[in-house]
């Protein structure tokens, strides 16, 4: 009695685990924003210094993700995890504890890489715990949402930690929590690969090599459409230091599929697109990812720059959204056992578009009510309600040898959907404000991005319910 006991209480420390290490990776997306001024202060950061504390994070994220995902495929998820979670603890003690500008960005850029390894295998890990069916759904709905809550937190954790002790504690925070989870992870994981092979049965590697042609390739090109999207922030879109890295990104990318093509064993199989499962689930997250993750910086910067609210209150106007993208992400697994998930994820979506329509309603004088508790609710309530079948469409379409590589493809396409969407919907805005400044010009612009966003929600619904099949597949 106490061994059938002590399975769910491991299953579940199992998932806890994984799902914290999505936490942190999530987390340090965002919870840098409200420091940089701090630490330009600290360390005599110039303006582009400051864009790459936040970009060198998010272009090795984005352009090592799928890499990590097959990797934890061919060495085991448990040492990617491990050594993910490892690279990036210690690459946030030097952070923390950076004393130069560039010592900041190579650290930052270092956690980045530690985060690509190990998020594709927190989902993997995940869905390996759980056998198919409702268990694996309400699984990947506690990972969904704390996911979520990681990049909803970042504007909060941030806030407080410059204010009650320095910027080093937004990175330094990460060493006891990323400590305690690598030993939990070390007793309470069991090393599983591509094929189902757990130990070390398969010896190195399970019989597989890792494609290094196609790892280079793959990485380059999104890391090079990273870099050409980040950069539209401060070049704009016609810009040559935009265009050659977007376009040599997408070029190097169309070589790799060439590759792939031809390769015995390729570093992603195309055959993983055959899924319609796997095919359109990532569409769709790409599409809903391009909207959602938008939404954090507009109602951030909106408060602060509108309403005039600290940062630390501008991270506490938001807690309610944070709140309800975990309710919306722990409903959906209920949810789907009524409805299939195709229409679950449409609804949520469709939610969503609801509190953009009502954000882009905003005015320079709102109010809390109705200006950002109200339309934040239904947005994040909507973006989890989607999110949770969106990552068990996806990875059931898996076959089980590409797992890790279908959860790198669903990490990869929700962080390329958030920063190429905020990339657009900023230059939306920035182009209604024409340069203005005070807050009816900042206001409309603001508005604009909300109108546009609530489209581009729309369109997803329509997408999910015409490609999207009706189930998970067992």
């Amino acid at each position: 009695m106490s061994t059938r006991a002590s399975r769910p209480m491991r299953t579940w420390a199992v998932i806890l685990a994984a799902c914290a290490g999505q936490f942190l990776v999530v987390l340090d997306v965002s919870v840098v924003n409200v420091a940089l001024p701090s630490m330009r202060a600290d360390l005599g950061l110039s303006t582009t210094g400051l864009q790459w504390v936040l970009n060198a994070y998010s272009i090795a994220f984005a352009g090592f993700m799928l890499l990590g995902g097959r990797a934890a495929d061919i060495f085991g998820r448990k040492l990617m995890f491990l050594t993910g979670l490892g690279l990036f603890t210690a690459a946030s003690v030097a952070g923390g504890l950076a004393q130069e500008g560039w010592q900041l960005i190579a650290a930052r850029a270092v956690q980045g890489l530690g985060a690509a390894v190990l998020a594709p295998a927190t989902l993997t890990i995940v869905t390996a715990a759980v056998p198919p069916g409702r268990a694996r759904t309400r699984a990947i709905g506690t990972w969904t949402a704390v996911g979520a809550a990681g990049g909803a937190a970042g504007g909060l954790v941030g806030g407080v930690l410059t204010d009650l002790l320095s910027w080093r504690w937004v990175l330094l925070i990460n060493v006891p929590i990323g400590a305690l989870v690598l030993v939990g992870a070390a007793i309470w994981f069991t090393e599983s690969r591509a094929g189902g092979g757990t130990s070390h049965a398969e010896g190195r590697g399970g019989g597989r090599r890792l494609d290094l042609p196609g790892a280079v390739l793959v990485t380059c090109g999104l890391a090079a459409v990273a870099y050409g999207i980040v950069q539209t922030e401060e070049s704009g879109w016609t810009a040559p230091g935009t265009l050659l890295p977007l376009l040599g990104g997408l070029a190097v990318l169309a070589l790799f599929v060439v590759v792939e093509a031809r390769t015995g064993a390729p570093l992603m199989p195309l055959k993983v697109f055959r899924s319609r499962a796997v095919s359109a689930a990532n569409a769709a997250m790409f599409v809903c990812g391009s909207a959602s993750f938008a939404m954090w910086f507009f109602m951030t910067v909106y408060a602060q720059n509108v309403l005039g609210y600290t940062p630390l209150e501008a991270g506490l106007a938001v807690m309610p959204s944070s709140v309800s993208v975990i309710v919306g992400s722990k409903l959906a697994p209920r949810l789907m056992v009524r409805a299939d998930a195709r229409n679950v994820a449409a609804i949520g979506a469709l939610v969503a578009a609801t509190g953009f329509g009502w954000q882009s309603t905003m005015t320079a004088e709102g109010t809390y009510l109705t200006t950002i508790l109200g339309p934040g609710i239904l947005m994040m309530a909507g973006a989890g309600l989607a999110a949770t079948p969106l990552a068990s469409l996806a990875t059931s379409g898996a076959a089980p040898g590409d797992a890790g590589l279908v959860s790198g493809l669903v990490n990869t396409s929700r962080t390329m959907g958030g920063a190429l969407g905020l990339a657009v919907l900023s230059t939306v805005a920035a182009a209604r404000t024409a340069g203005g400044t005070d807050p009816e010009a900042l206001t409309a612009g603001y508005a604009l991005a909300f109108r546009m966003g609530t489209g581009v929600l729309l369109a997803a619904a329509v997408l999910m319910l015409l490609w999207l099949p009706r189930r998970v597949e067992p």
